[in-house]
């Protein structure tokens, strides 16, 4: 599905799953695309917000009265700010922060679906990375 050219991307996910996503990540931030993310859920799903901008008219674009309804999970999280990922940043060039040592293992495309089923069964440590091109 191509966002760009949908007119209700909330409505064609629950379409296309049945129902509703059974989780959803926001890492935008935009009112847009956090309403459409929460709007996207089945019953009890949970959605999760990386940063959120206010809409326009300075509110917050969370529909709660679905996330009420349908008893839904949002868990939030405000990311790291903007002004401080060149400073992070120099410090991954200079070897100081090694994210690489995260990532425990590489997956194709095609083991996405067993791994995230797996997920909170599945024993390790570390960061599974999806190569989408492999």
């Amino acid at each position: 599905m191509n966002a760009a050219v949908t007119a209700d991307t909330a409505a064609a996910v629950r379409e296309l799953t049945g129902g509703g996503a059974h989780l959803s990540l926001d890492a935008l931030g935009s009112p847009v695309t956090c309403a459409a993310s929460v709007n996207s859920l089945r019953r009890r799903g949970r959605h999760l917000q990386v940063g959120l901008l206010p809409s326009a008219d300075g509110t917050t674009p969370v529909p709660m009265a679905r996330a009420i309804a349908l008893e839904l999970e949002i868990l939030g999280s405000h990311g790291m700010a903007a002004h401080t990922y060149p400073g992070m940043l120099e410090l991954v060039r200079a070897g100081v922060l090694r994210p690489d040592l995260l990532v425990t293992s590489t997956i194709d495309l095609a083991a996405a679906p067993a791994a995230l089923a797996s997920l909170g069964t599945a024993p390790g440590a570390g960061v599974t990375v999806i190569e989408p091109w492999s």
